[in-house]
């Protein structure tokens, strides 16, 4: 398979004021594009061609730095623009998904605090995450363009703490910008069917 840059989900300036127009167009139209645009290069002669995209991404992982920075975080800038809506955020979580965040990870209070002190702790780029493991949710936290797909894991929800994420909005302010995506951004009905595939 080749990579496309898929269209937002939204208007450039949908999840206003708690990520700028700006942000999303530096961010989809010229980070991602960046992230197929290389990886479709990479993809050639990589042995990995007419695989999936989560194949290719476990298959590159610790082989093929270069494909594999690329084509994970276009995996992870898939699921990301799709991890957010306008209005979003807040408590609005599906009832199977939030009992099982309350059983693995005691409350949606702890899941959040944990989710948001993850991607504090991050040092340098990455991302934290939500994955099923085992068959349970845990929080979680990569370098760079690591996701749980390569750690044994089914990530259900992340949010990408590189600065080009941020800045613009933030400046040097994470831990304010992981309170605003937690509080009003988070896509919880993508979250649960990512869940719900994952507990297959």
């Amino acid at each position: 398979m080749s990579f496309t840059l898929p269209e937002l989900p939204y208007a450039h300036d949908a999840l206003a004021p708690y990520m700028s127009r700006e942000t999303l167009e530096y961010h989809h139209d010229k980070h991602h594009k960046a992230y197929v645009d290389n990886g479709n290069k990479l993809l050639q002669g990589s042995g990995l061609e007419g695989k999936s995209l989560e194949e290719i991404v476990r298959g590159s992982f610790g082989k093929n730095a270069g494909l594999f920075n690329n084509a994970g975080q276009h995996y992870n800038h898939l699921h990301f623009w799709q991890w957010m809506k306008p209005n979003g955020g807040g408590d609005k979580i599906p009832a199977a998904l939030e009992k099982k965040i309350v059983a693995d990870l005691g409350s949606v209070a702890k899941m959040k605090e944990d989710f948001i002190q993850a991607g504090t702790t991050q040092f340098g780029s990455g991302w934290c995450w939500l994955a099923v493991k085992d068959g349970k949710i845990t929080v979680t936290k990569t370098a760079n363009g690591e996701n749980p797909l390569v750690h044994g894991g089914k990530p259900i929800l992340g949010c990408d703490v590189w600065e080009h994420s941020y800045y613009i909005d933030y400046r040097n302010r994470r831990p304010d910008y992981l309170k605003a995506f937690v509080d009003h951004l988070i896509n919880w009905e993508h979250v649960e069917q990512m869940f719900t595939a994952a507990m297959k």
